[in-house]
């Protein structure tokens, strides 16, 4: 059923599974609708799987319980089984996740869910072992126990499916909130939350298994500069170099690995995530904007580099990961003894191993994971270890292989057009800028239909999927990054029209927030918004994110209207654990904190590139618009009001506002960087 190399065809009896019929939706319907019609017609509950192509226990329930001839029999007789990918279908997942948290309290994947043939879900669980072991109930008993009571009791079965399906289906929950409109106070009780769960030690937050959470770390950046809080960009600053001293950063080949399984960020789960990398690369590159320390440069250039070297399609697109496992094992392909490093470094080894904690003993099974721990000059870069870290990641390469998820999702894509376009905006690199237009344009041509709607994924020349509310709204942010970095105006207009889309599809006119799934698609037993910034952040709370900035861009009094209702609806939600909704308080920032912005007006060449050196340089998060002669149309249609700001064909005008107050023009950049600096302090 789930595999770590999830088909997307319809299975057959000739596939290496033994199930006889597994509906695996392209579409939820049809082939959905084919798996219920069958349980109807055969009188049968449904079976359904969720996971995803790099789950270390999806592999295991695929190998232990999928592939095995006493579970197959079972679920050939009595059930109808669909699988699905998660990572291609977020909204079903998202479903049957609630499902599974409502009647266990907890959830992940692989995720199992068995319903009635009218989709009304009455058990959930995640990880089953084929029989049960260590107090963990084994899927043959659950198949069993189940199959009873849908023969024999039957109304017990079909009243459990009423109530989770009532539950799901039920009015919009209050979440205990205040009514009236959030204000500051949001910002100092996440900030108190988040403190109170810092490991003062090794940084991050709670224990392990601890994730890096990046978005939580832009908050809280951004909260010390608004509010000028010392002690919270010192947790910051603790856990971004704390991760990286860890051995959740892969030393030699760049990136992050998705968790780590100990407190000192030492021992990774390693599969390797490209939203993670995204966001981490974005957390860096604003850790840098803010101290000006050159450590956080060189941890942003190594993610970004990865993406580029390992995850990065001839055609631009973004994959979506490296897998943990090598041969069967995790972490195979990252560790090494120290005798193999002296084999492969001879008299350099000595050097290289002190350098990155290398023992004869190990700290991994008896193997090395390298990390930078206990080396206090770690910051310092060393040429010699360069070189020698590349000798050795060339031989890591040869030694085994990793399996690639070479998916091309666009939400995902959108995350990391933004990390590159930002790259480009601190760094001012062009290999991060091409990076980025690289992507947009691979999302344009092949995730984007003739009517201009965005689809899920690519993979192996074929495209799947209606796109959901996560594609449109990290699109849309990543092309309004990409706008910032070079401020061609094809950018900012493609990201209006996502955001209208987005609007259109997905929006709650009445109570506010975005629905999960749009709204002339087929229907689930539910139709969620989801707000919570978990792993990743939430489609609604980085959709009112970029309607905040295109209002501050275009000065558009529709995108005010929709960011009012949405952030009333965020708002109500966020109140009750701001900490847990760490993007929709930099949605929040937007407005409730000082804005800067910039027109910059001119026919000069080369204006572009000066524009991205001053926002590299200005101590403020700055918003800038800009217009020449060959943009003045198409902008004047986006932001009506640049139609006021005549071109001079001799010098450039630069009109700065702080908070709907504008200075007096300026004509000369440096002239532009001490007003800035001056508002600014």
């Amino acid at each position: 059923m789930i595999t770590s190399k999830i088909s997307n065809r319809l299975i057959h009896e000739k596939s290496p599974y033994l199930l006889q019929h597994v509906y695996n939706p392209v579409d939820w319907w049809p082939w959905c609708e084919q798996a219920f019609t069958k349980a109807k017609t055969e009188d049968k509950p449904v079976f359904l799987s969720i996971g995803y192509s790099t789950c270390h226990w999806c592999h295991v329930m695929a190998h232990e319980s999928f592939e095995d001839q006493e579970v197959a029999g079972l679920l050939n007789e009595n059930y109808v089984s669909i699988k699905v990918d998660r990572e291609e279908r977020p909204d079903i997942d998202s479903v049957y996740m609630s499902v599974c948290q409502a009647l266990t309290g907890s959830g992940g994947w692989p995720l199992t869910i068995i319903m009635t043939p009218d989709q009304k879900p009455f058990y959930a669980a995640t990880y089953l072992p084929k029989h049960s072991r260590w107090g963990n109930t084994g899927l043959i008993e659950v198949l069993n126990a189940i199959d009873g009571l849908w023969k024999n009791d039957r109304k017990k079965v079909l009243q459990a499916g009423e109530e989770i399906t009532r539950y799901l289906n039920g009015e919009e929950k209050s979440s205990g909130g205040s009514k009236d409109d959030p204000g500051k106070e949001l910002f100092l009780t996440a900030a108190t939350q988040l403190k109170s769960s810092y490991d003062k030690t090794w940084g991050g937050f709670g224990r392990a298994p601890k994730f890096p959470m990046p978005h939580n770390l832009i908050f809280l950046l951004r909260h010390s500069v608004y509010e000028k809080d010392q002690s919270v960009r010192d947790i910051c600053e603790s856990t971004l170099r704390h991760m990286y001293r860890g051995g959740i950063y892969d030393h030699i080949g760049g990136g992050f690995s998705r968790y780590s399984t100990d407190d000192k960020w030492l021992v990774p789960h390693f599969e390797k995530m490209l939203y993670d990398n995204a966001l981490l690369s974005y957390a860096y590159l604003e850790a840098y904007r803010i101290t000006r320390e050159p450590f956080y440069q060189s941890a942003a250039r190594g993610i970004l580099g990865y993406i580029m070297e390992t995850l990065t399609d001839k055609d631009g697109g973004f994959y979506c990961g490296e897998d943990a496992d090598s041969d069967g094992v995790e972490g195979k392909f990252y560790v090494f003894d120290r005798d193999e490093i002296t084999q492969i470094l001879k008299e350099d080894a000595p050097f290289f191993c002190q350098w990155f904690g290398i023992t004869k003993e190990g700290n991994f099974e008896g193997k090395n994971i390298l990390n930078l721990i206990n080396n206090h000059d770690y910051e310092k870069k060393d040429e010699k270890i360069v070189t020698l870290s590349r000798k050795l990641y060339d031989y890591r390469l040869k030694r085994t292989e990793l399996h690639k998820d070479d998916k091309i999702l666009t939400s995902w894509n959108g995350l990391m057009i933004a990390g590159m376009a930002k790259g480009y905006q601190i760094l001012l690199e062009d290999v991060y800028l091409q990076a980025a237009r690289n992507a947009q344009a691979f999302i344009e041509e092949t995730l984007t239909n003739k009517d201009g709607r965005l689809f899920i994924r690519y993979r192996d020349g074929e495209t799947g999927h209606d796109g959901q509310l996560d594609d449109y709204a990290f699109y849309a942010f990543g092309l309004l990054e990409l706008y910032q970095a070079c401020f061609e105006v094809s950018y900012l207009q493609k990201a209006v029209s996502i955001c209208e889309k987005m609007i259109d599809l997905f929006f709650d006119e009445e109570n506010g927030g975005f629905y999960m799934y749009a709204h002339d698609r087929e229907k689930l037993i539910s139709r969620p918004k989801e707000l919570y910034d978990g792993a990743l952040p939430s489609g609604n709370s980085v959709a009112a994110y970029v309607i905040g900035k295109l209002y501050h861009l275009t000065g558009e009094i529709t995108w005010q209207e929709i960011l009012n209702k949405q952030l009333k609806w965020m708002g109500r939600e966020a109140q009750t654990s701001p900490a847990n909704h760490s993007f929709t308080l930099l949605a929040f920032q937007t407005v409730l904190y000082s804005h800067t912005q910039l027109v910059a007006v001119s026919s000069q060449p080369g204006i572009q590139e000066e524009l991205a050196g001053l926002k590299r340089e200005v101590p403020t998060d700055i918003d800038i618009i800009f217009k020449n002669p060959e943009n003045e149309v198409p902008l004047s249609k986006i932001a009506p009001f640049t139609q006021d700001y005549p071109v001079d064909s001799e010098k450039s005008q630069f009109y700065l506002c702080k908070n709907g107050t504008c200075l007096k023009p300026l004509d000369c950049i440096s002239q532009l960087k001490e007003a800035i600096e001056s508002i600014s302090s």
